[in-house]
């Protein structure tokens, strides 16, 4: 079993972290860790990223050797058999002005554009975690023959909803802003909506279906 290393972040906080690769596994524990760690007295917030999660403590210096005995502690005894997200389906419009970058894909992988939006929207995919800004989901399960380098010029505006593939990953933008991403269609689902609760579609755990709503030439 791999063992989670703890690093100190400054006195407040404490890092817990697995050597790479990312692997469905790995997150599944670190979901069942920050599950019961939000319930520990000493802990104020959770925060799971890729391979590691991050607790913030309620009184810097003095739980952080409490916090860090109890993580090792519980490690070996975590279940993960009940760590299940929700399915989620997204419609895309594959093609046209949301999805700029379909070709360039296309070309990369040495597919044709049809192929590629087979195999983009026949995949499952996993949220392992969601940074970057809020409601951004970094999913798992991209098939490796689509995996396309981000552009080597970040566009300034990219429009939310927009769906699109970054080296490995596939991701939905859930707000306006830049990015380099390959672009390959845009949803209308909204991805984050601060008047609800909780504010983000997609939470960690749960596995995303793309589905072709139509395709624009």
């Amino acid at each position: 079993m791999i063992q989670p290393q703890i690093h100190f972040l400054g006195d407040g906080a404490l890092l817990c972290n697995l050597p790479p690769p990312a692997t469905l596994p790995q997150q599944q524990r670190i979901w069942s860790i920050a599950e019961q760690a939000a319930s520990w007295p000493e802990v104020s917030e959770v925060v799971p990223g890729m391979n590691n999660l991050t607790l913030i403590l309620r009184r810097p210096v003095a739980d952080m050797d409490i916090v860090s005995r109890r993580i090792l502690e519980v490690w070996p005894h975590i279940d993960v058999s009940h760590v299940a997200g929700r399915e989620i389906d997204i419609p895309v419009v594959y093609g046209g002005a949301g999805g700029p970058d379909l070709e360039v894909v296309a070309r990369h992988t040495s597919l044709s554009v049809k192929e590629v939006i087979e195999r983009h929207s026949g995949g499952e995919y996993v949220v392992y975690f969601i940074g970057f800004m809020p409601g951004f989901a970094y999913m798992g399960g991209l098939e490796p023959a689509l995996a396309t380098p981000r552009r080597d010029e970040p566009r300034l505006s990219i429009p939310a909803g927009s769906v699109g593939i970054g080296g490995e990953q596939t991701g939905i933008y859930p707000l306006a802003s830049p990015g380099g991403w390959q672009l390959l269609g845009r949803t209308s689902l909204p991805l984050f909506d601060p008047a609800q609760t909780p504010p983000t579609l997609l939470r960690p755990g749960d596995r995303v279906h793309f589905t072709v709503e139509r395709i624009v030439k």
